[in-house]
């Protein structure tokens, strides 16, 4: 067998040794990285038409306010749940609801807390009118007033991730839109089909793509995780409304 033919044989993707081949991967990923790297980014956006820097600019500030949501809403949620869980245990530890009305002070980021308020001022205004609960169903319902006060406050602004999910990837292609149909309106002003004619309106219009998935996937994500924390919350008050009745009917009924 000649050098050229086991040169050719040696060269196949198959014949490739493991060492061979993850070289050429890295060698692959570094020709990215190194095309990236030369891309200026403010000289794109210092070039760029009015309209695409405007798309660019909307989707940045979808994005910006989508971030400050994910970790306001993520911190609240977790203070949430943990001081739950610390009151929930010290509820079931008291005996009597004055005591606790009092300990529950210490947990005030706890929704649980919120509602045992509205029930327990239900619950005092029965006994001083008659020293005992004589409108169970009033106490539901107030404790079915004070899940949902909390409720509405645990699920404000989540609105505006909804709205960033949706609208930031039709705002993007917009600016995708744009930038095609500028580039052809250089190719053929130009009649030049290189890409250093056609290649900044490209560029434009798949960096408008970058920023509007940017913006919706976390927004899209994040919305539907805290929609799922939501959820848990409201079904522990609402077993915590029904272990609140089931305490203040063995102490005065």
């Amino acid at each position: 067998m000649s050098n050229a033919a086991g040169a050719a044989i040696r060269s196949t993707p198959g014949s490739r040794t493991p060492v061979e081949r993850q070289r050429g991967h890295w060698l692959t990923l570094n020709n990215y990285f190194h095309v990236v790297a030369q891309v200026n980014f403010w000289e794109m956006v210092r070039s760029t038409d009015p309209i695409p820097i405007a798309v660019m600019v909307v989707l940045l500030m979808f994005s910006l306010l989508s971030w400050t949501l994910i970790f306001s809403k993520g911190s609240l949620f977790r203070r949430a749940q943990r001081a739950n869980q610390e009151f929930l245990r010290a509820f079931r530890k008291g005996e009597r609801l004055d005591a606790i009305a009092a300990a529950s002070a210490q947990f005030p980021a706890a929704p649980l807390v919120a509602v045992f308020d509205f029930g327990y001022a239900e619950v005092t205004r029965q006994m001083a009118v008659r020293g005992k609960i004589i409108n169970p169903l009033a106490l539901e319902r107030t404790l079915q007033l004070g899940i949902s006060e909390e409720m509405t406050k645990l699920e404000r602004s989540m609105n505006w991730l909804a709205t960033t999910a949706t609208v930031s990837p039709f705002v993007g292609l917009f600016g995708t839109v744009f930038g095609i149909i500028e580039a052809f309106q250089t190719l053929g002003l130009t009649g030049s089909t290189s890409m250093r004619s056609v290649g900044p309106g490209i560029a434009n219009a798949l960096f408008a793509t970058a920023l509007g998935l940017f913006a919706a996937i976390p927004a899209a994500v994040f919305y539907n995780y805290f929609g799922h924390m939501i959820k848990e919350i409201g079904a522990r008050m609402e077993d915590f409304s029904l272990e609140f009745m089931n305490v203040t009917e063995r102490t005065w009924e």
